[in-house]
């Protein structure tokens, strides 16, 4: 695809790395040359100096044969105007916003073609927010990501002594958990993939990642884990966009304590927040406030402030000081690669958090949804069974005559709607259906093509 990225930050930057490792080819614009020029020398992509916003700038960057434009700019009206002119003036296909308000919505009469032409709107504050209350939901895991409407769900999670299936294969998993059907998808030992084969044994440290019904994620983690205490009490340095966004969705859920070095920020959280959240005015790298507020007593410690230095030695501190489970926001990936899983035990990315829901409008074919696994090495993809046996690859075919890309994988199945819907762990013999949501494991990212091409239909068909 010829896909124009609007914006070299930090979430324009992560956009570019991801798209062009897939053989996309790339433009990105800037106002900034020496940032664009950094860019062009990591990534295979071509920059354009100027403002997006000018017709002329967008067709020096190729926009009559662009077949995707993603504005990414940190300021909404850019972004917004740029889609707007990259539809009326180009007819580029489609449009994709990097929106910050809340008051723009996807499928909203302000953003359709006769308004703004936003075809679809990224937040990454709302979906590092999404990703982190999961995490508290389940303190166990290290990812949860959902499927099929949230029915099938995978989890990554850091296999601990104790588990029950800690030190057994994978093949007694269903004789020893006979209630809950689920699929080791993948396996990481020391960073390295290890093949998930039925006498492949579970080590304490292993990385599992494990597809299942949603309703059966508590069984799943406490047979690899162990079950932790529900999260009530949580501390959050850094009360920008993410933490009071944060704060706000746990209102009623948990004990929460926010630190902000900011004394105007501090009186705008305590206006916004419920009385009963306390806001500290003060550093969050502070040892003597941390143990004067009993991080200690923490079950959860969130540094969320837009420094990723601070980030990391916040969270670290706090971890020394008896906190329970500590989390940072960390930007660059080569930091979050470095610290996931030290004294650190999940570095968020916050790109990586929104790459998936735009890999989702990117995907060709029927594809329902898209996730980043491992900060962006590996993916799970969510496709649609479409057509039948003769325009489909899929329909009517069993597991074992479906043509995969080399190491991926089907982990699930979701078959029917709403409660009548079943999730399914496939075997060799299982027969596809119309309207399958397939779950595919794809470990390498350059796989993703063949494996959408599984999805798209011949020209025969009409459904």
């Amino acid at each position: 695809m010829n896909i124009i990225i609007l914006g070299a930050g930090r979430v324009g930057e992560s956009v570019a790395e991801s798209l062009v490792s897939e053989q996309n080819d790339i433009t990105m614009v800037d106002m900034d040359a020496a940032r664009l020029r950094l860019l062009e020398d990591r990534l295979d992509l071509r920059g354009v100096v100027g403002n997006g916003i000018q017709p002329s700038v967008l067709k020096e960057a190729g926009a009559k044969d662009a077949d995707m434009v993603i504005a990414c700019a940190a300021n909404d009206d850019t972004n917004l105007v740029v889609c707007k002119v990259a539809h009326d003036v180009f007819n580029i296909p489609s449009t994709i916003a990097r929106l910050r308000s809340p008051e723009f919505v996807e499928g909203d009469a302000l953003l359709g073609k006769s308004g703004f032409a936003v075809d679809h709107v990224i937040c990454p504050e709302a979906s590092v927010t999404r990703y982190i209350h999961q995490l508290i939901s389940y303190p166990e895991a290290l990812q949860v990501l959902e499927f099929a409407d949230g029915r099938a769900s995978l989890i990554a999670v850091r296999a601990a002594h104790g588990g029950a299936l800690v030190g057994h294969t994978i093949g007694e998993f269903r004789q020893r958990f006979p209630q809950c059907e689920m699929r080791v998808v993948a396996l990481y030992r020391q960073d390295t993939e290890i093949e998930a084969r039925p006498d492949t044994r579970i080590l304490a440290g292993d990385e599992v990642f494990v597809l299942a019904d949603t309703q059966k994620i508590r069984y799943v983690l406490g047979a690899i884990h162990n079950i932790d205490k529900p999260v009530q009490r949580v501390m959050i340095a850094g009360g920008g966009k993410v933490g009071l966004r944060l704060a706000r969705s746990l209102a009623g859920q948990c004990e929460v304590k926010i630190i902000e070095r900011d004394k105007r920020r501090c009186e705008y959280l305590a206006s916004q927040l419920p009385s009963s959240m306390l806001i500290l005015n003060g550093d969050g790298a502070d040892e003597d406030l941390l143990l004067d507020e009993n991080v200690g007593e923490m079950d959860m410690f969130l540094a969320l402030t837009s420094d990723d230095e601070d980030n990391i030695m916040s969270s670290m501190l706090a971890k020394r000081l008896g906190a329970n489970r500590v989390m940072a926001l960390i930007n660059r990936r080569a930091y979050a690669d470095m610290m996931q899983g030290s004294t650190i035990d999940i570095a968020i990315s916050p790109s990586q958090t929104v790459i998936g829901e735009l890999l989702t409008h990117l995907r060709r074919g029927d594809v329902a949804a898209v996730h980043s696994l491992r900060r962006g090495a590996a993916e799970a993809l969510e496709g649609i069974a479409r057509g039948d046996v003769k325009t489909s690859k899929l329909v009517g075919r069993r597991v074992e005559e479906i043509r995969l890309p080399q190491g991926t994988r089907i982990g699930a199945i979701v078959r029917g709607e709403g409660r009548k819907s079943e999730v399914l762990m496939p075997h060799h013999d299982t027969l596809i259906e119309p309207d399958d949501h397939i779950i595919i494991f794809i470990p390498n990212k350059r796989q993703v093509r063949e494996v959408e091409k599984l999805f798209q239909v011949s020209a025969t068909f009409f459904g």
